[in-house]
């Protein structure tokens, strides 16, 4: 008599965690598709947002070209607006600090030497800065310096940590209820000093920047007597260059 063939028994838990396992992996390519879609339509408007951007930059450049051409033909002077962003950097270490420029610089988050922030310009941010000035270099930044220090040194404060702005999504979950979703909508909103400017600034941690390519030529010294501190207007954006 020949023995009958019986299927190999599998338990019952396995059957189960198979069968768990399965609709897990469903669940997760279900997820995925939607996600792929939402990112899809989140791309476009990213995209339409930046192309919207850099029109208003040009527009903006070319009408400053254009009221400085219209004062020099009718031998007059033209007058930009006073700048509303500074990009501060401290140039000097700890000793012989007095309190008071200390708890600036505490207020401005320049705790270590080459550390860079964004600042609003406004009167009490002025008082502040002319407190610090031995300790700092400061000016006005343009557009390309903005951008290249978020993309090359844009560093996020998440959950209190340091984390790279390698993806959108980083900027979204903290800034998203601002309206700023991608990089270069918080380019545009710390360039513009718009009406979220402030917690912008307070998400992007302090940039850490290298020592000036050459060295420095004199700390102690003001930028208009040969040296380094205070105020140098434009030409923070060649330091930066130097230093990013």
């Amino acid at each position: 008599m020949v023995a009958s063939k019986k299927l190999p028994r599998v338990p019952e838990s396995l059957l189960k965690k198979r069968k768990e396992y399965q609709a897990q992996k469903a669940k997760q390519a279900q997820a995925a598709i939607l996600n792929k879609k939402k990112n899809k339509e989140k791309r476009k408007i990213i995209f339409k947002r930046a192309e919207q951007y850099v029109k208003e930059y040009r527009i903006k450049e070319r009408d400053g070209i254009r009221l400085a051409r219209q004062a020099r033909t009718h031998n007059n002077y033209y007058v930009p607006d006073e700048p509303k962003l500074a990009f501060v950097i401290r140039i000097r270490g700890i000793n012989q600090v007095s309190p008071k420029v200390k708890k600036v610089l505490q207020l401005f988050r320049l705790r270590q030497i080459h550390n860079g922030v964004f600042i609003k310009l406004n009167k009490p941010t002025l008082q502040m800065l002319r407190i610090a000035e031995p300790y700092i270099a400061w000016g006005y930044p343009n557009l390309k310096t903005v951008r290249e220090l978020i993309y090359k040194r844009g560093h996020g404060k998440v959950n209190k940590s340091r984390i790279p702005i390698t993806d959108n999504n980083i900027i979204e979950d903290s800034l998203g209820k601002k309206g700023i979703i991608c990089v270069e909508d918080l380019i545009h909103e710390i360039f513009t000093v718009g009406p979220n400017f402030k917690a912008a600034a307070a998400f992007l941690w302090p940039f850490k920047l290298s020592s000036p390519r050459g060295g420095f030529q004199k700390v102690t010294n003001h930028f208009v007597e040969g040296g380094d501190c205070g105020n140098r207007e434009d030409k923070i954006n060649a330091l930066v260059r130097q230093m990013n």
